[in-house]
């Protein structure tokens, strides 16, 4: 579909400027009003999207063009069009993605391309955003990775490790400084300081998995998880919570996880705030942050100050604000300039954009992996083989579920208990600029809720500014109340209410053996904590001052002073926690090859070893038993530092048992 045909491209513009339509308004200074989706290409950018889409949906997206062709929508009026869009998206689940699909690449682009001349959005002057405040320095890369030089690479090591992120990367740096050779796998590719660009869409494309914000198969959620050297360490928030002492106790009652609830596991946490250089000196608040405080103290709430792995000599909060598009000034302690910098040092194998199809197994053990390394610049490939005897999979929970399918082994719980953390977000409107670009995305939060019904309950926490992200996540009703609503978007401030969900989805693998995740937002519990988090939320934003309060909803009203606010957080409990009614996103994949005692329930042993493989490893977030109720990369962190322990005692054959050598 790259080459639309004459109708299919007339439609297509059409529903741009149906999204973003162009409005006479005599006070308009900056031009918002009056710009058209098309003034900015956006349904030039849209055809190359699809281009890159698989052939399926493709395929999809022609038929729903051809549908509107032919109904003579591009020759309606904009009241008529809007109506059309509503009409199509609710006769089918199909249907809703591809009409959602459209308007949210259609937001994405309008409010977030830059200008490929000048580098900046005309619509940014209305934000009060500046975009890039500095170029990317001239940053050498440190780690070189192994670059096939024919069609084929082969490589022996004691440990093959697949991902590099949290997890992956650390047990590679524990690993390599013991004295084992150590081999690391990163689908993705490899960025540092001189490749960030400060520059929303660019992060997404490059840096995130499969090129941003991707939505669950049945389209309840929309996840953001990191892809390149260094995973998610590379572009998250950097915040370090420890894990809860009631989870902690969960899992070693519950799933058998020997010392979590104890001062063995404390040595492992301590051991990783050292290294990543956790601590309380780059927390600067920003208007949100300084809006949720006041909140908190009027409400009698629990508020802090989050502890961040940044170091201090080279933290700057204006350039903190871009974290997560990359952080230029290398202040952000990830993976990258920590344990993966250990392992190289200790001369370790670094492939980066090598995708691992299979792990090799012999008599019912670990061999090693198989995978395809590809040049995405000249699309010369080869095929990489790796021999270990000890393979960890670390590709993050929607991966590595995908990955043990793929091969065959894992049991039955494979790809089951997907954790997401799902939030809820509103926005609210204040009476000042809220200078919302300024600083770390996540410098506090409320933890007041945190477990308010048998261990489970929510945070209350901030995110970073992006217009492609506000402009596309704002609800669209119709396209004057979206414009309203973006004109105020310098007024804003988002609070997300970040659920530690008890109920769970699954992740599957298509015909190809790619992850295809699924999640409903249905277990009794998790519903009640989401109302419970929309309440608070609201009545958060209500003590901070704010002027207006917009869900993130389909179809919900927004509040205003003189309003009745129980009646309103009434309403918006009422719109469905799905598709069509709350948008859902989740930053935290846990689960899907979780540790315990149980085969039949858990993919591993609570070493983090295969219960039906001995030798290949789970060292990500996918080992989780259940949610951590926390932003997860210190948990991660923490489990994976323990794993490599046990990796190291087993693959000395010398060692005492792994649970001796381990205490």
């Amino acid at each position: 579909m790259s080459n639309l045909s004459d109708a299919q491209r007339e439609t297509l513009r059409s529903i741009c400027d149906t999204v973003v339509p162009r409005f006479e308004r005599d006070d308009d200074p900056h031009g918002l009003w009056g710009r058209r989706a098309t003034d900015l290409g956006v349904d030039q950018g849209i055809e190359q999207m699809l281009a890159e889409m698989p052939e399926e949906q493709q395929a999809g997206m022609g038929q729903l063009l051809d549908g509107l062709a032919e109904a003579g929508f591009p020759r309606a009026s904009q009241r008529s069009r809007e109506q059309v869009l509503k009409n199509v998206a609710m006769s089918g689940p199909e249907a809703a993605a591809g009409v959602g699909g459209l308007i949210a690449m259609t937001l994405l682009l309008h409010y977030g391309a830059p200008d490929p001349e000048t580098g900046m959005n005309p619509n940014w002057d209305t934000f009060g955003y500046g975009g890039p405040i500095s170029a990317p320095p001239a940053e050498p890369k440190t780690i070189e990775p192994i670059v096939p030089d024919g069609d084929a690479l082969e490589l022996e090591a004691d440990v093959v490790i697949v991902g590099s992120g949290a997890g992956g990367g650390l047990i590679a740096g524990r690993l390599a400084q013991s004295g084992l050779k150590v081999c690391v796998l990163e689908a993705a590719g490899y960025y540092n300081e001189s490749d960030f660009n400060q520059l929303e869409l660019w992060a997404y494309q490059n840096m995130y998995w499969r090129g941003g914000p991707n939505p669950t198969a049945d389209f309840n959620v929309t996840l953001y998880a990191g892809a390149g050297l260094g995973g998610g360490t590379v572009i998250n928030w950097t915040n370090c919570l420890r894990t809860r002492p009631w989870v902690r106790e969960q899992w070693a009652r519950e799933h058998g996880l020997e010392g979590l609830d104890g001062p063995e596991f404390d040595r492992h946490l301590d051991a990783v705030f050292e290294r990543i250089s956790v601590n309380d000196r780059c927390s600067d608040y920003n208007g949100p942050q300084q809006r949720m405080k006041e909140g908190a103290d009027g409400l009698g709430w629990s508020f802090k100050t989050i502890l961040r792995n940044a170091d201090p000599d080279r933290y700057d909060p204006a350039t903190a604000a871009y974290m997560g598009f990359g952080d230029q000034t290398g202040s952000k302690q990830s993976t990258q300039k920590t344990y993966l910098k250990d392992a190289v040092e200790a001369n370790a194998d670094v492939v980066v954009r090598c995708f691992v199809e299979r792990v090799l197994t012999e008599n019912g053990r670990a061999a090693g992996v198989e995978g395809t390394w590809t040049d995405p610049e000249t699309g010369r490939s080869a095929r990489v083989t790796v021999r270990a005897p000890q393979v960890v999979v670390a590709g993050g929970s929607l991966e590595s579920p995908a990955l043990l399918r793929r091969s065959g082994i894992g049991g039955p719980a494979v790809g089951n208990y997907l954790r997401l953390h799902p939030c809820t977000a509103l926005f609210g409107i204040y009476d000042s600029d809220q200078e919302a670009w300024w600083g770390a995305p996540q410098a506090a939060l409320v933890d007041e809720h945190a477990a308010v019904e048998d261990g489970y309950g929510f945070l209350i926490e901030t995110t970073q500014y992006g217009p492609s992200l506000i402009g596309s996540a704002l609800p669209f009703t119709t396209a004057r109340e979206h414009k309203e609503m973006m004109e105020k978007v310098r007024h804003g401030v988002t609070f997300i209410g970040l659920l530690r969900d008890h109920g769970h989805g699954h992740v599957d693998v298509d015909a190809d053996g790619q992850a295809v995740p699924y999640y409903s937002l249905s277990d009794e519990l998790d519903v009640r904590n989401t109302f419970r988090a929309i309440d608070a939320q609201a009545r958060l934003h209500v003590a901070a001052g704010a002027r207006e309060i917009q869900p993130m909803a389909v179809g919900a009203p927004s509040w205003r002073p003189g309003d009745d606010l129980d009646a309103a957080i009434a309403r918006w409990q009422r719109v469905p926690l799905a598709a069509g009614g709350f948008r859902l996103f989740s930053a935290h994949q846990m689960g899907t090859c979780r540790m315990g005692n149980d085969p039949a329930t858990s993919v591993a042993d609570p070493w983090g070893e295969l219960h039906d493989t001995k030798g290949v490893w789970i060292g990500d977030a996918s080992a989780f038993p259940t949610s951590s109720g926390t932003n997860p990369m210190i948990t991660i962190m923490a489990l994976a530092h323990r794993t490599s322990e046990a990796i190291a005692a087993a693959s000395d054959r010398s060692a005492a048992p792994v649970q001796a050598a381990t205490t």
